[in-house]
């Protein structure tokens, strides 16, 4: 970590500090692969992480936004992403957010049901507007990674059958309140592999051979994100990899002419600038085991108790110790499963001492929660 313990100690504890240099470096990272490439757009995924500032850097570096509620809609417009470079994907969007989303004028609807089409037709012409909109298509592709976070599946809640996509763009079309625009993709997070998404691309390719065969073209193609990365060295991997992850699509993806390709990306833009502060507040015996117990819980990260996952611990403060000992990483939440890791080797560990969960920027602050009555975590950009 790049920040001094002086300042660090001095923070409430549990609580968020955000690198914002290092989501500037990742950001012109992501710049740097994709400039040659005019149809290429960058949607950042909100849900990742909300914090106002962060989705202020993130707009004023010229992406667009991925949103899956009315209130991530709302955070996109307070914090400057154009109207037009929004969208709006989700199964369950209600008729207000609907509503929300087309008196600002969104860029796109990924829509992901023939019932939802239907709302948004209605809702649209009643506001004497069009709603452009890209069907959400399940690809029936397992990314193989946790069942929590896979979503391309023909078993998953997600989007359209593929065997279906020619009906339901014929039915778009014929609706005076919709402007049909494309498709659009997500199989996962988390993914390491560019095998799946090398499947992907044969998917998308084969789809559009057979919709140009009934004559449909496709003007936008949204592959959705899922660029995972490694947890467990921040350090040496802090900006993930976007030169493979974009070459694969460019390499394997068949745009036609005038096609414009989207993407969304959440993790792999925020997840390592992120560090969840907590202090120890007892190390305690068992028969068999030593656990470190810390005033961070599931409330502030609730990855491993939800998803099994991986965060890197370092002690911030046992740079002069030398012996290591084997302890259960634990929260004060009243669950069994407020649990950060298990048999973890760390320098020797003290009351009082504070420890930095790493990885952290994704799906940490963004799903904290009151339970227990706890305090939303403070966060601090530094």
């Amino acid at each position: 970590m790049a920040f001094p313990i002086t300042t660090l100690r001095n923070f409430q504890t549990p609580c968020y500090i955000y690198d914002t240099a290092l989501l500037a470096r990742t950001l012109d990272a992501i710049h740097a692969e994709t400039a040659e490439h005019d149809n290429y757009h960058v949607h950042y995924a909100i849900k990742a992480n909300a914090h106002p500032a962060i989705l202020h850097q993130i707009a004023a570096a010229g992406f667009g936004a991925d949103c899956v509620s009315g209130g991530e809609i709302q955070a996109a417009l307070d914090a400057g992403f154009p109207a037009a470079s929004i969208a709006f994907a989700g199964v369950g969007k209600a008729d207000w957010e609907i509503q929300l989303a087309l008196k600002a004028g969104i860029g796109m609807f990924n829509v992901e049901s023939v019932e939802e089409l239907e709302v948004l037709n209605e809702l649209a012409t009643s506001s004497n507007t069009r709603a452009r909109i890209s069907f959400r298509i399940n690809p029936d592709i397992d990314a193989h990674t946790h069942d929590h976070i896979t979503t391309g599946r023909a078993e998953d809640k997600f989007g359209i059958a593929m065997e279906q996509t020619v009906s339901v763009i014929r039915k778009a079309q014929a609706m005076t309140g919709i402007d049909f625009q494309g498709l659009h993709f997500h199989i996962g997070s988390q993914l390491l592999v560019m095998d799946d998404f090398e499947t992907l691309c044969q998917r998308i390719n084969e789809l559009q051979d057979m919709l140009e065969a009934e004559g449909i073209h496709l003007a936008n193609i949204n592959v959705g994100g899922g660029l995972g990365i490694n947890y467990g060295d921040p350090d040496g991997h802090a900006i993930p990899d976007f030169h493979a992850y974009f070459t694969t699509f460019t390499n394997n993806l068949q745009l036609r002419q005038g096609q414009q390709l989207h993407f969304e990306l959440g993790r792999a833009v925020v997840a390592q600038m992120g560090t969840l502060l907590t202090r120890v507040l007892y190390i305690k015996h068992g028969t068999e085991k030593q656990f470190v117990i810390v005033d961070a819980g599931m409330t502030e990260l609730i990855r491993p108790a939800l998803y099994g996952a991986f965060h890197k611990i370092d002690n911030l403060t046992a740079a002069d110790r030398t012996d290591s000992v084997v302890y259960d990483v634990v929260g004060p939440i009243c669950e069994s499963s407020d649990t950060f890791i298990k048999d973890y080797t760390l320098p020797e560990t003290r009351r009082g001492d504070l420890l930095a969960i790493r990885s952290a920027g994704a799906y940490g602050e963004a799903m904290a929660s009151n339970y227990n009555c706890r305090h939303l975590p403070p966060s601090h950009l530094i």
